[in-house]
């Protein structure tokens, strides 16, 4: 049964399995080096509020999520015992929609670390004005310590554990760092069969990012990544500056890190360094990002790739480059690295990458920031889509996936900058005081029942 704690009450550490402690962790920095996502979360939700006025009784409602689920369940491992997993969705704000948010499995997973990414999911929906809530789960292992089998029981038994909570109208899960297609659709498949029979066929839309096979849509694998090419494409275009020839350092060759390479990559951008949970690697001459995913694909990391030289973290964010990805995990780039950074633009794949003391150090050196909720917002977008289209039993093709991609992207961008630059506030002000207003006015006309 779903736990529902105290929306103020925070998580202590939980000791790990053997096996979980001997993993190497996917964050560049320990989780006892970083801060608390979710503070930082507040603190960048308080500087918004703040810039518009926003009235105190939505700030307070906003100021916490609706919901906090934590779930604890056993599974059967391959050998035959048994292991306790610790699950959680955290359900921010559903004021504009059912909620939305990605699945987490990883061995660093935290309450506050899904409260933070929950709430960017509300303020992410509210910005492109998609009719969706903010969300975030996860589970506390590492994937990588598991075969397929039990991953399949692990993800299954979550999604039972869950039960209710999620469901096509009510909360919408989708891929995130540690997941992917197959397990939304394990996801589905079970939800599916724990519905009545009559209404089996009418709930695939309880997940997002699926396999085409089973509901998902086209582009959606490729739309975080593409999303964030838009907006570099806008940046580039608004500086009068051309990505043709120029050159970017990538952290994280994940989903998002690996499409955006290779969308830039054809564009004539040169990817020159790239690091993941395990080494960093550099190529002043360039980087081929297809060569480099099936090596990734391979190994299950940039280490090791023939095509490059390895080095060290300080090195990677001192190396001068046009642009600088972040698409790895949250809280990387600190006053440290704000400091070392020799790029024009931050272009945020990750969410919450970078701490506000670094931001306002990039804003000081003149060091642009396109933020997360509106970078990384493709993969949203396109979940909207492939939920529209499970829900009209309709398939659309790629073109015209990208073809809404690219005009929401795009007129997204353009509202941001023009209120940036209107009010002049950083790009990330901005996005918030559009999504903030679109809830603010819900919330005046709806009311609070009862």
């Amino acid at each position: 049964m779903a736990h529902k704690e105290p929306a103020s009450q925070t998580e202590s550490a939980a000791p790990k399995s053997e096996a979980a402690a001997a993993a190497p962790s996917s964050a560049t920095q320990s989780p006892q080096q970083k801060g608390n996502l979710y503070s930082v979360a507040q603190a960048q939700l308080e500087k918004a509020a703040r810039a518009m006025n926003l009235s105190h009784d939505v700030y307070t409602i906003l100021s916490q999520p609706k919901n906090e689920l934590i779930v604890h369940f056993p599974v059967r491992m391959d050998n035959g015992d048994y292991q306790l997993f610790k699950g959680y969705r955290v359900q921010h704000n559903n004021v504009l929609g059912p909620y939305k948010g990605g699945i987490r499995f990883h061995e660093d997973v935290s309450l506050d670390e899904l409260k933070g990414l929950a709430a960017a999911m509300t303020w992410k929906c509210a910005l492109h004005d998609i009719p969706f809530g903010g969300a975030k789960g996860g589970i506390k292992f590492s994937p990588r310590l598991h075969s397929k089998s039990e991953l399949e029981r692990i993800t299954r038994r979550y999604t039972s554990a869950l039960g209710n909570n999620i469901g096509p109208d009510v909360d919408i899960p989708a891929p995130d760092v540690g997941t992917n297609a197959q397990i939304m659709v394990w996801i589905m498949d079970t939800f599916m069969n724990v519905v009545g029979a009559s209404e089996k066929q009418s709930v695939r839309q309880v997940v997002t990012g699926k396999t085409i096979a089973c509901g998902g849509s086209y582009g959606r694998e490729t739309a975080t990544g593409q999303g964030l090419v838009h907006c570099v494409t806008e940046w580039a275009k608004d500086r009068h500056f051309n990505l043709n020839g120029c050159s970017f350092i990538l952290q994280g060759f994940g989903n998002v890190g690996s499409h955006a390479a290779k969308i830039l990559s054809r564009m004539g951008a040169s990817l020159v360094a790239v690091g993941d949970y395990k080494a960093y690697i550099a190529n002043p001459e360039g980087i081929n990002p297809y060569k480099l995913s099936e090596h990734v694909t391979a190994t299950g990391s940039v280490d090791g790739y023939r095509g490059a030289t390895a080095i060290g973290r300080e090195e990677f964010f001192s190396m001068e480059a046009d642009l600088a990805i972040p698409a790895a995990l949250e809280l990387e780039i600190g006053e440290k690295e704000a400091r070392s950074l020799r790029v024009k633009v931050v272009v945020e794949g990750a969410n919450g990458p970078t701490y506000p003391e670094a931001e306002q150090i990039l804003f000081d050196r003149g060091i642009d920031v396109l933020p997360d909720i509106l970078v990384n917002s493709g993969g949203v977008a396109v979940s909207y889509y492939e939920w529209l289209q499970n829900k009209r039993s309709e398939r659309w093709d790629l073109e015209e996936v990208e073809t809404r991609l690219e005009k929401r992207m795009k007129k997204t961008y353009g509202m941001v900058r023009d209120l940036a630059h209107e009010r002049k506030l950083d790009f990330r002000t901005a996005a918030y005081i559009i999504g903030l207003e679109r809830i603010s006015v819900a919330y005046n006309e709806r009311g609070i029942f009862p």
